[in-house]
């Protein structure tokens, strides 16, 4: 398998987020996905785009048409979005529409990457295996699995994503 370089692109959302005491709420903070990626010694080349900080539920249709616009305009055609999970999947219907013949991954975490016990590092990993084997298209690594972007939904009850 050929070394094809990998854009990140982060957004925010839980894989990011920190928690300073017991009185204070979630903060994004600076991205602990360079550090994820380097404990996982991952040798694929990647390049790493901050977007912005958002929780998810806070993204506007502005923000997804930057995401989209980073996607579509970068030189990789493999992509990993970071995202938060609440409305991960709007973010997929988007850029399916708006980025043609590129493999662009989403993933996140349930629990902050920062937790002892965290999804993050599993998820980021099936995100970097899926942006270098699936076909062109949007897909969304979360639980373990690796979804179609458009037939995907979160399940709360289950803290899990399911297929639709």
């Amino acid at each position: 398998m050929s070394q094809t370089s990998i854009l990140v692109l982060t957004t925010g959302g839980t894989i990011d987020k920190a928690y300073f005491d017991a009185l204070s709420e979630y903060q994004i903070v600076d991205s602990g996905i360079p550090a994820l990626l380097k404990e996982a010694r991952v040798s694929v080349p990647f390049r790493m785009v901050e977007l912005m900080r958002k929780d998810s539920l806070e993204l506007t249709d502005a923000d997804r048409a930057l995401i989209a616009s980073a996607a579509r305009q970068a030189p990789e055609t493999h992509i990993v979005v970071t995202h938060g999970t609440d409305t991960m999947t709007e973010t997929a219907k988007v850029l399916a529409k708006a980025v043609p013949g590129k493999t662009v991954v989403l993933t996140g975490a349930l629990s902050p990457a920062r937790f002892a016990e965290t999804d993050a590092p599993f998820n980021l990993g099936m995100a970097f295996a899926a942006a270098q084997t699936a076909g062109p298209g949007v897909w969304i690594a979360m639980s373990g699995q690796v979804f179609d972007g458009l037939k995907v939904r979160k399940d709360r009850e289950a803290e899990k994503f399911v297929a639709i």
